[in-house]
């Protein structure tokens, strides 16, 4: 069964952009490496072929994984999206009720995220947490050292 995945245009350019690279140049060279192996003679005892058939093998995988997913992307159109509640990629500011200290991230489809640019998963115990929430609504998100609060400060679009 496959997931519908939402990514931004620039999510699904970087998708499309990997996949026709792994057509387009890997697949050939996979192809070359296994022909040059198979000109080294014996097959049964060609350690260089059996892993060039590996690396094809395992390529082939990646691409029809990227395929499915590709197929099942849909482009997140910002200019609808719902200020009034934390949705995929709304850029919420949120305090932690502990500490005080106030985080900004932008929720993003798994495969787009970056903690270092401050993008994080919808899926991640933080996202799924936040999702639905409003203006002044405290988020109890459970993480592996217990449960955090956080308000919702702002939620705008990038």
């Amino acid at each position: 069964m496959s997931t519908v995945s939402y990514y931004t245009a620039e999510g699904l350019k970087k998708l499309k952009e990997e996949l026709d690279h792994l057509k387009s140049v890997m697949r050939p060279k996979a192809s070359a490496d296994i022909a040059e192996a198979r000109d080294k003679g014996d097959l049964s005892e060609n350690a260089e072929y059996d892993a060039a058939k590996e690396a094809q093998g395992m390529l082939e995988m990646r691409i029809s994984k990227l395929e499915e997913v590709y197929s099942n992307a849909r482009l997140i159109d910002e200019s609808n999206l719902d200020l009034s509640k934390v949705l995929v990629l709304s850029k919420v500011k949120i305090k932690n009720q502990a500490n005080g200290m106030e985080l900004n991230y932008t929720l993003v489809a798994e495969s787009e995220a970056d903690l270092k640019t401050g993008k994080i998963s919808v899926t991640s115990p933080i996202g799924k947490g936040l999702l639905g929430k409003s203006v002044g609504e405290i988020a109890e998100i459970t993480v592996p050292n217990g449960t955090i609060k956080f308000e919702i400060v702002e939620i705008s679009r990038d």
